[in-house]
């Protein structure tokens, strides 16, 4: 009798203690926001933005078109109506919705309607994703905002969120991958490749002759 009455405080505490784990995990998971824009090339937005405190993933992909789960190549190739993008999930309480579409509008050149640098073509055309009225009023605002700042018209869209399909697996962190692969520089890793590329692609000159020091990610490239 005594063994049984000892063991119920123990279990009624593991059983709080677990509501209180569970409750926290739920909490935090509610936190987390979902922000996509297609920048480009999205090796580099996914390289930009996993470096900002409070994202929690970047992950490369396809939308706004109407192809199911299509492939890089037919995305490249045009005729799906998808553009190359990043889905970035990230932490309200650390990093907000405008200042990750401030620093996003910044990292490439959104007055150029017909690609990105030396990508051309649909696919690779700057949008931002939106769901829902609030959504889109922070775009609004932060696209607004910078335009002023640029002093040139911004062309980049807000469109409404459609479908995310996440890229082929090799597409995924391809900037810090050790994978060797066959470039026009030769034999080289793929993070080796992806510097290479990005330099070649004159991204970072670009941002930086628009933005200059108010280019988040160029100076570090």
């Amino acid at each position: 009798m005594r063994s049984t009455n000892t063991a119920r405080p123990i279990v009624l505490t593991l059983f709080m203690l677990l509501a209180v784990a569970v409750k926290g995990h739920q909490a935090h998971a509610q936190s987390v926001e979902t922000l996509t824009v297609a920048g480009g090339c999205f090796w580099c937005v996914e390289s930009d933005f996993e470096s900002v405190p409070g994202v929690l993933s970047a992950v490369s992909g396809y939308t706004g078109g109407n192809t199911k789960s299509p492939t890089y190549k037919q995305v490249t190739a045009g005729g799906t109506g998808h553009y190359e993008a990043v889905q970035i999930r990230f932490d309200p309480t650390m990093v907000t919705r405008k200042q990750l579409l401030s620093m996003f509008l910044r990292s490439v050149d959104p007055t150029d309607a017909d690609g990105q640098f030396c990508d051309r073509g649909d696919s690779y055309r700057t949008a931002i994703f939106t769901s829902g009225a609030d959504q889109t009023s922070v775009a609004k605002a932060a696209k607004s905002e910078a335009q002023s700042a640029l002093g040139q018209t911004i062309v980049t869209p807000i469109l409404p969120a459609t479908a995310f399909y996440p890229a082929e697996a090799y597409h995924q962190d391809y900037y810090k991958g050790r994978k060797l692969v066959l470039t026009r520089f030769g034999p080289k890793r793929q993070s080796e490749a992806y510097k290479r590329y990005r330099k070649a692609c004159g991204r970072d000159a670009r941002v930086l002759q628009l933005w200059g020091d108010a280019a988040p990610f160029a100076k570090g490239h």
